[in-house]
């Protein structure tokens, strides 16, 4: 008895993790914009901690791109969960125009 529950419970977790070996290659580009977005977020914060006011409100107007390409690729491979979170990082990155006047 306990073996066919081991042999499904090891099936269920193979497949769990061989989905997302699956799908990368379908959003691997979407996810490349996710970390240069991360990257230029460190570097806003380095502008505006140094008082760089221009380049700071550039620098979020890029990752405001980078967010926007990422989520139209999440939703081109199926991806639909991750899409919509970066919808709420896209209303973060309202907030913080908002509050640093770009």
């Amino acid at each position: 008895m306990r073996h066919p529950l081991r042999l499904t419970l090891g099936t269920m977790l193979l497949i769990s993790l061989a989905a997302p070996a699956l799908a990368a290659p379908a959003c691997l580009d979407a996810q490349r914009k996710v970390d240069e977005a991360n990257a230029l977020r460190f570097q806003f914060r380095q502008e505006a901690r140094l008082g760089n006011h221009d380049r700071a409100c550039d620098t979020l107007d890029e990752i405001g791109d980078r967010y926007a390409d990422a989520r139209d690729a999440f939703e081109d491979c199926g991806a639909g969960v991750v899409a919509i979170d970066l919808r709420s990082e896209s209303r973060a990155l309202r907030a913080a125009k908002a509050a640093h006047r770009c």
